[in-house]
């Protein structure tokens, strides 16, 4: 299993929360009864990721969880073959899917194949999950321009099986720790990697609401 870096404070949490699959909606189309739709995002700390989307327009809710691996249940000291990911449920008629995308490439480092910034290993790489052949189609056209301005892209695309919820302890980590949560990002490099790949076109949509 991949461990932590000591900027995540292995110690600091002990409690191990219930994790359930949930539902799919089709890409940028609500399903029948509601106005949202679901998206899944793997993009190294998911209480990054999580806050990061929290700030974009149309984005109704967030949740942090695992996804890819080989358990079913899987929790943070036992998911093996996991990554660490966020499903989006978001309103198709404020935000599209297509919108999400490009947020998502720029709060990243998609060159990047041994996990994202100070956090190394698998559990912290890259990559889009798509619950339906629309978003699977959109996701692959999407990587393919982001692949005509940076070279070596690396995310994976594919569809999504099962995701299992985090412990409740890491949902919405960022707004119950701010402190700790802006110090370990401010010191794994997150920010200023992205930005240093991306340039101004770091965090677009989003730039003025990260931290």
């Amino acid at each position: 299993m991949t461990k932590r870096t000591g900027w995540r404070w292995a110690g600091l949490f002990g409690a191990a929360g219930l994790a359930m699959a949930g539902g799919l909606a089709p890409a940028g189309v609500a399903a029948q009864g509601t106005a949202t739709a679901t998206a899944i995002f793997a993009g190294g700390c998911f209480w990054c990721v999580e806050s990061d989307f929290d700030h974009l327009a149309g984005v109704t809710g967030t949740t942090s969880g695992y996804i890819g691996g080989e358990n079913a249940n899987p929790t943070y000291e036992n998911h093996p073959g996991h990554v660490e990911a966020v499903r989006v449920t978001y309103d198709p008629a404020r935000v599209s899917y297509d919108q999400l995308l490009d947020v998502f490439w720029h709060s990243v480092d998609p060159t990047d194949a041994g996990g994202q910034f100070c956090d190394r290993g698998h559990a912290y790489t890259t990559a889009i999950f798509a619950p339906d052949a629309a978003q699977l189609q959109a996701a692959k056209a999407s990587k393919a321009t982001i692949a005509k301005e940076l070279p070596q892209v690396v995310t994976p695309i594919a569809t999504a099986p099962t995701f299992w919820p985090a412990e409740d302890y890491h949902q919405d980590y960022y707004k119950k720790n701010p402190i700790r949560y802006k110090y370990y990002r401010y010191s794994c490099g997150r920010n200023a990697r992205v930005k240093e790949v991306w340039g101004d076109k770091a965090y677009k949509g989003i730039k003025d609401a990260v931290g």
